[in-house]
Formats: C-alpha cells, structure tokens, sequence
C-alpha cells in the first residue's frame, strides 16, 4: 500500500513546488493545486494541502468560499489529527478521513478560535468544507468519499 501512495504523494509534490505558497503568512493561499473528489453524488473541487507550510496555513484569512470547494489535508501517514480555527474567518466543518475514504468523524469548527477538534482514530486526510455542508447533503461518519487519494489504498 505504501508503494502505491508515495506515486500519488510525489506527483502532488511536484504539483505543489510548482503552486507556490502564500507570499505572506497573513494572506490566504489560493493557488493550491487541485483534485475533484466525490462524496455520494455530490462532487467536491479540492484544494490540496500537502507541505507542512500548506498544511499549517489551511484556510487562514479566508473571507469566503464556495459550497462546492473544501481543502484537503494530506499528511505523510495516518495519526490522530488535531486542528483549530486560529486566523480562520469561514466557519467549517472538518472531517477526518481514514486511508480508505471512510470518514471517521466530523467537527463543526467556530472560527477565531484556539480549540482542539481532533480525529477519533488515526486518520492520513483531512477534508475541510463550509460548515453544515456534509450535514446539509447527508454525509456523516462512516460515510465513503471518493478520488485517487482513496483508490490507491484499495
């Protein structure tokens, strides 16, 4: 399984030195590279945040977003994953994704705040999308997203 998820990981890397990051830790990251990812459905346009630095900024100084858009979270393996609203505007909702596809569980985030939401169990993604979108469309934890990250771990 590892040696299918490091192609994926390294085209996507490639993908990403080429993105560029934000030019200053207080702008928000707009040029991320892509994927489309399904959820049921409902089709997601997903920004993909691969490098730490893409990782630790997320959605920072977001004003809006648009209900079809979310950002994906990519980690190098699965662990308990933890995150929170710090410099985040958009209210979201974030669900922690095991290898497979399998949503895990779900946290609805406040923005500008400190708080931990965390994976129950150890997770490799983390999709973050408008709060109330999963909840709106049906999706909750045990539910299965779709899209090349997913499919190498078959």
């Amino acid at each position: 399984m590892k040696k299918l998820i490091r192609p994926f990981c390294f085209s996507l890397s490639l993908v990403c030195a080429g993105a560029g990051s934000a030019s200053a830790q207080d702008a928000p990251q707009t040029s991320l590279p892509r994927i489309t990812l399904t959820a049921g459905i409902h089709q997601i346009d997903t920004q993909v945040a691969l490098t730490p630095d893409q990782r630790q900024i997320g959605l920072m100084f977001r004003k809006e977003m648009p209900q079809q858009e979310g950002m994906l979270f990519v980690f190098e393996q699965p662990a308990t994953q933890c995150f929170w609203m710090k410099n985040t505007i958009l209210p979201l909702t974030a669900a922690f994704v095991e290898d497979d596809g399998t949503i895990a569980n779900l946290a609805d985030m406040k923005p500008q705040t400190t708080d931990s939401h965390c994976s129950t169990k150890p997770v490799r993604y983390v999709l973050e999308m408008n709060v109330g979108w999963f909840a709106k469309k049906g999706i909750k934890a045990g539910s299965k997203l779709g899209g090349k990250p997913f499919e190498m771990a078959k």
